[in-house]
């Protein structure tokens, strides 16, 4: 890890730095338990609604096989932006996109849900139009596949309900509402030939993504500004959708669904999870107090205000930049994950990468190689923990299917800064799960970059859709 050897510090210096590590440091044993604790969420999850870890059907039973081919539009509908996409499935594992990205106006957002979807299919419309792909008079309408990254409850493959609105939305009228319904009625009112086949969550597009490229794939996750995971569940596993309607009606032929997790929520009980002083009082200022405990510990919205926080602890007890600090410092949020990741890269002589992000971006007075090098420290102390609950996670999927682990190479698709940009990240993945699951079943997992997979992955549910209509008769 980043040295504690530091020889410019002081004795107190380095004693904080050593119960910092104390505190940060997940042991072999403190991540099997994290594991149990997982496994077990899971299970309740799978058995009823209303617990910590929602494991939400998909309602995808089938998986692609790479051979696939076909054109098929994709919304994915994010905080800031809507792309459109039009994804061809050339087979052999192979796929082209064309996308077209428009930024939401802050009144949409705070808009009535006529003019909300009537906006999404006039964006529709100008990609259309734009690329030339209107259907011919006689053809089929084009299926696609809608990426809907709000909190849905989910009763089919193209149907769900609005539960909340988040990442600053207020458009009335859609609470409690089908948004695929609202959509295709959008759709209809401006005369566009689309039919909403799938409705998807970004974790589920892209385990299909990676499914799609490698059909060993059993996982999707992100590792980003937030975090989530979609897994194949095998569907006698899977209680609470056995005992529904389609359940009742389906489950003798699936072997296999896949789970959206929402397992940012882990834990929101803080009975496993080893949080700190400075966790929970990152928890106790946020909007959701109390919830999605999980992902505030390890994703990159939240990494660098805990690291913010243990600055400041140590600026207080004058262990560092000799006790002052600067008003961009004491900004909530100001300490950027992506400054953690330069600092932690950084290998210049006396830390120049390091000086320049404390000195020249957050204005702190002149620090010294001491400052540079424990600042240093404290990212990598919670890079790495972070990482390491992030194999917890990963490792406690993997134990649930040790059936597939255990037969053969098991791929997982991942998406986010995270896993894409922080130093050594995917390697210290690997070496916790090696801890948790031992060298001879790790040796068979592998990871990949599932890039863009929201966009991706809605056309490819939407190709799923088809499939499974023809499988079952129905959605």
């Amino acid at each position: 890890m980043a040295s504690l050897d530091i020889p410019s510090a002081s004795t107190a210096q380095l004693d904080a730095l050593k119960e910092l590590k104390s505190s940060f440091t997940l042991t072999t044993d403190r991540l099997h338990r994290i594991v149990e604790g997982f496994v077990h969420s899971m299970n309740e999850g799978l058995e009823k609604d209303g617990k910590n870890l929602a494991m939400i059907p998909s309602y995808v039973k089938t998986r692609p096989t790479g051979d696939e081919k076909g054109t098929y539009l994709a919304l994915d509908l994010g905080g800031t932006n809507l792309r459109v996409c039009e994804v061809s499935l050339k087979g052999d594992s192979q796929f082209d996109i064309v996308q077209q990205k428009f930024t939401i106006p802050q009144a949409i957002k705070h808009s009535n849900a006529r003019t909300f979807f009537d906006w999404i299919a006039d964006c529709v419309s100008v990609f259309l139009t734009d690329h030339d792909k209107e259907p011919s008079p006689t053809g089929l309408d084009i299926p696609l596949g809608f990426t809907f990254s709000f909190a849905v409850a989910q009763s089919s493959i193209n149907r769900g309900t609005l539960i909340m609105w988040n990442k600053g939305f207020t458009v009335e009228g859609v609470v409690g509402r089908d948004v695929v319904l609202l959509l295709q009625d959008a759709l209809k009112r401006k005369h566009l030939r689309v039919s909403v086949a799938a409705l998807v969550n970004d974790t589920v597009g892209a385990l299909m993504t990676s499914a799609y490229q490698h059909p060993s794939s059993l996982m999707g996750v992100i590792f980003g500004t937030g975090t989530n995971a979609a897994y194949f569940e095998k569907a006698g596993r899977i209680p609470k959708w056995i005992q529904s309607a389609d359940g009742a009606r389906d489950a003798a032929d699936v072997d296999e669904m896949v789970i959206n997790m929402e397992w940012g929520g882990f834990d929101n009980d803080k009975d496993v999870l080893p949080l700190t002083f400075f966790d929970n009082g990152v928890d106790r200022e946020t909007q959701n107090p109390g919830k999605q405990i999980f992902e505030k510990m390890i994703s990159g919205l939240y990494l660098g205000e805990v690291t913010r926080k243990v600055l400041l602890h140590l600026v207080d007890r004058r262990l560092l930049f000799n006790g002052r600090s600067s008003t961009e410092l004491n900004q909530p949020y100001s300490f950027d994950t992506a400054y953690m990741s330069t600092i932690v890269a950084d290998e210049t002589p006396d830390l120049a990468d390091t000086q320049y992000t404390l000195e020249s971006v957050l204005l702190l007075p002149p620090t010294t190689p001491a400052d540079r090098a424990m600042v240093k420290a404290v990212c990598y102390m919670l890079g790495l923990r972070a990482a390491r609950l992030s194999a917890a996670a990963l490792a406690s999927v993997l134990t649930v299917r040790k059936d597939v682990l255990s037969a053969s190479k098991t791929t997982i698709g991942i998406d986010g800064s995270m896993y894409e940009f922080y130093p050594s990240f995917e390697r210290f993945l690997m070496e916790a799960m090696a801890e948790i699951l031992g060298e001879k079943l790790a040796q068979n997992i592998h990871t990949t970059l599932s890039k863009d997979g929201s966009g991706v992955g809605a056309a490819i549910v939407a190709m799923v859709a088809d499939k499974q209509r023809e499988m079952f008769g129905h959605n």
